[in-house]
């Protein structure tokens, strides 16, 4: 009787879809936990993050600059070609304090890091040159080379810092025009509007329509201060510059509607239109007289 009903309930199951009779029958009493899965094991540990032997100071065999920089090649590279001091670079690094303590590392984040070579602290702007594409160097940076050996930068290590830097790749920088010789002060052919801005154009475009105050112009440009530094320039980036022409500068408002497509001029627009004329402050704008190379591209 007990086989029967057993066999009775099964076939109700199975119409619910929720027996197999088939499948075998377990053994009454407790059954024994499922065998644990045996856990993932960790990811490895990024390998070169060790504070090297000698990171309390440069070794004997190190190369040294006059500037105070020292470094050792780890790894040759390959081939001759060395970047420039605004190429984009690739690399992968990881920095020390002399005491052996990692600070920063693009190894830990899984990816190198990307940027022109004259944006970062001076020992990698002047170290990352020495390298070829493939090598890896130990540069010993002292303090006045990195962020000094008391940083203003909240978070900034302070003092000699020790980096392994390896050159993956990099990127030619745009070639940038040499300093106007007629920068330090308007010349006799340049023309001067009543608002005292004066310019003189270099090479005439085919256009012959203006843009106008509220136009939104596509230009190149490079402005040097008359001491013939250049402070700005949308060549470093390989792209040109848009905006509205009534969004900057009041130079540049009126002047760049003096021009039709094509046109390159020469602009020397004096403070009271450019930044002013008081001393320039720490890391803003230049002050006084400016001057700028522009071409227009296009506007609408």
């Amino acid at each position: 009787m007990k086989t029967l009903a057993g066999s009775v309930l099964c076939v109700a199951l199975l119409a619910a879809g929720a027996c197999n009779k088939t499948s075998e029958e377990k053994p009454a009493g407790p059954q024994p936990p499922p065998a644990a899965q045996t856990p993932p094991p960790p990811p490895p540990k990024p390998t070169g993050l060790e504070a090297p032997a000698d990171v309390a100071a440069a070794p004997a065999d190190a190369a040294r600059t006059t500037s105070g920089l020292a470094s050792k090649v780890i790894a040759p590279g390959q081939g001759k070609e060395r970047p420039g001091p605004r190429d984009n670079v690739k690399v992968h690094y990881t920095g020390w304090t002399t005491d052996g303590k990692m600070f920063d590392s693009s190894i830990t984040r899984g990816r190198p890091a990307e940027f022109p070579l004259d944006q970062v602290i001076k020992g990698w702007t002047e170290g990352v040159q020495l390298m070829v594409k493939g090598e890896k160097r130990r540069f010993w940076i002292p303090g006045p080379l990195a962020y000094g050996d008391t940083p203003t930068r909240p978070g900034a290590p302070a003092g000699m810092l020790v980096f392994d830097v390896e050159l993956l790749d990099f990127v030619k920088a745009p070639e940038l025009p040499e300093t106007p010789p007629d920068v330090a002060a308007v010349p006799k052919n340049a023309k001067k509007t009543a608002s005292g801005l004066a310019y003189r154009v270099i090479k005439h475009g085919q256009g012959k329509t203006h843009p106008t105050a509220t136009s939104m112009v596509e230009v190149n440009y490079t402005g040097w201060t008359t001491d013939g530094k250049m402070f700005d320039s949308s060549l470093k980036t390989g792209a040109p510059a848009n905006f509205p022409l009534n969004s900057v500068i009041k130079g540049w408002t009126e002047g760049v509607q003096l021009m039709a497509v094509g046109d390159k001029t020469r602009f020397w627009i004096p403070g009271s239109m450019a930044y002013g004329d008081g001393p320039a402050g720490g890391g803003g704008p230049p002050k006084g007289l400016l001057v700028f190379d522009i071409e227009l591209l296009s506007f609408k």
